[in-house]
């Protein structure tokens, strides 16, 4: 089991930023995964990273805005927010996949299985 401790989020006015962190701890992991959901929606994929050589993987409606990288020394993973807008409004959450689930794409909810606590990002003015 990984455990994965999130911070970073808050109240963001529209065009502002702001940098999601998450650390983890445990099993060893080959992907980490950003989430978010909204009230009333699903939980909708966001960025995935590879650990092992930082490939990264982004949802197509992202178009550039956010990106996610990671410390490996510090086994963490960060998510930077950028030009936020009023619908980026969620419960933002990571999550660390396990081995046996590398067969799911990165986008992929099924491949994951430990998740943080989740951290509120509200963009509004």
């Amino acid at each position: 089991q990984v455990q994965l401790v999130e911070s970073g989020g808050g109240l963001v006015q529209p065009g502002g930023s702001l940098r999601l962190s998450c650390a983890a701890s445990g099993q060893p992991f080959s992907a980490m995964g950003w989430f978010r959901q909204s009230p009333g929606k699903e939980r909708e994929f966001v960025a995935a990273i590879r650990w092992n050589d930082g490939n990264t993987y982004y949802a197509d409606f992202l178009r550039g805005r956010f990106t996610v990288s990671r410390d490996t020394l510090k086994n963490t993973v960060y998510l930077q927010m950028n030009s936020l807008r009023f619908d980026d409004t969620a419960v933002y959450y990571c999550a660390a996949d396990a081995f046996y689930k590398q067969h799911y794409s990165y986008s992929a909810l099924q491949r994951y299985v430990d998740w943080g606590q989740g951290t509120q990002v509200t963009v509004s003015s």
